[in-house]
């Protein structure tokens, strides 16, 4: 899947392929921290290919987490439904950390949109939800960026 993402944005011109990292970006599970490593993989600046990746990431989650609340409300109406081991491991989480910690941590388990969403659910600020997303997404896609950065510059030696 990652090497058909990588050939799409390859395949759009060059003066266009930073809106084809930020299109990628805003998948769920590619976020800015793949989506960079797609734009580096592809030739794009690295500066530029992480700055994509991080705005198409944002404005996914901010999708998400905006339109969470018509989900939480008929969540609301649904009470007997029995959350998944997913859902109830993010919650412990949440309990835990809070939405500073579920933020940064949660990308590790679940992509930003869903767990963003998911926090909404549990009742979190949306406002912020949005403030430790964002700077979750940027500290996830600066990192993955250099670290590609420093492979493609390896790689090429």
């Amino acid at each position: 899947m990652i090497e058909s993402i990588q050939n799409f944005a390859g395949s759009i011109p060059d003066w266009l392929q930073w809106a084809g990292i930020i299109l990628v970006s805003a998948i769920p599970f590619i976020e800015s921290y793949l989506g960079s490593v797609i734009g580096v993989a592809i030739g794009l600046h690295p500066v530029i290919a992480i700055l994509m990746a991080i705005i198409g990431n944002v404005i996914s989650m901010l999708a998400f987490v905006y339109g969470a609340g018509a989900i939480r409300d008929k969540a609301r109406k649904d009470k007997d439904t029995e959350p998944s081991q997913k859902r109830q491991r993010l919650k412990r989480m949440f309990d835990r950390f809070g939405v500073p910690g579920v933020s940064l941590l949660g990308q590790t388990l679940l992509p930003s949109q869903i767990t963003s969403m998911a926090m909404v659910g549990f009742g979190a600020d949306r406002n912020a939800v949005t403030f430790w997303q964002i700077i979750s997404i940027i500290l996830w896609g600066v990192l993955a960026g250099v670290l590609a950065t420093l492979g493609v510059e390896l790689a090429l030696r």
